[in-house]
């Protein structure tokens, strides 16, 4: 247990470290405008640069994502990919997401790296076949626990999947601000435990962006 003054991170240290960052050029920058202005939900800043860096240091040649949204975490794994023969699956069920990504994509010169799938996740992935290095789950908070069922078969051992906004502004330690997050609190307090204690997993969840869980399969 941390000491108590250490416990959580302080506003000015998450600052601190999100002005460290280096600042996101071009079409990238261009990404992360249009989804505050237009209230999507992407990656935070620091998430993305940890998907490409972990992508990049397990050498992940197949990565998998579930919510491509317009293309911003996709793009930092394909980047982190790196090699050309590389590739990532995301699933996504809006037609105007996948139109807006691929505009994107296209414009980063990424999308020969790319495979979009359109469809819901739980209908795509019990059809997928593949081996994957890395799974990146970011779409529908009640439906982790089946996400997480449904990709550990294509995940390699020694493979990692990471989970996005597990924190959920906080209220899965706390309480809800809202009504209407009541329904995905509950679905993350539940799979925060299922995450953490997965007997084919050895997980965590790290205080990055809005909570992230980091869990390499054992087995």
């Amino acid at each position: 247990m941390k000491q108590k003054f250490d416990a959580i991170l302080q506003p000015e240290q998450a600052v601190y470290l999100d002005n460290l960052l280096p600042e996101s050029k071009n079409i990238l920058a261009e990404m992360e405008q249009y989804a505050a202005e237009h209230n999507v939900p992407i990656a935070d800043r620091e998430v993305a640069w940890f998907l490409e860096i972990t992508a990049r240091a397990m050498n992940a040649k197949k990565c998998l994502e579930i919510g491509l949204a317009i293309g911003y975490g996709a793009a930092h794994l394909a980047i982190g990919i790196g090699d050309e023969s590389g590739k990532v699956l995301t699933i996504e069920p809006s037609d105007e997401m996948i139109e807006k990504a691929q505009n994107y994509l296209a414009r980063l010169d990424l999308l020969g790296k790319i495979e979009i799938v359109k469809g819901t996740a739980l209908d795509v992935l019990p059809h997928l076949l593949e081996t994957f290095d890395l799974v990146y789950l970011d779409a529908v908070k009640e439906e982790y626990a089946d996400y997480l069922k449904l990709c550990l078969p294509l995940l390699r051992v020694g493979g990692v999947v990471i989970a996005d906004n597990l924190l959920w502004g906080g209220q899965v330690a706390g309480e809800i601000h809202s009504e209407k997050d009541t329904a995905s609190t509950l679905a993350l307090r539940d799979f925060n435990k299922k995450f953490i204690n997965h007997p084919q997993l050895k997980a965590q969840i790290l205080s990055v962006g809005d909570g992230l869980g980091y869990g390499v399969k054992i087995k």
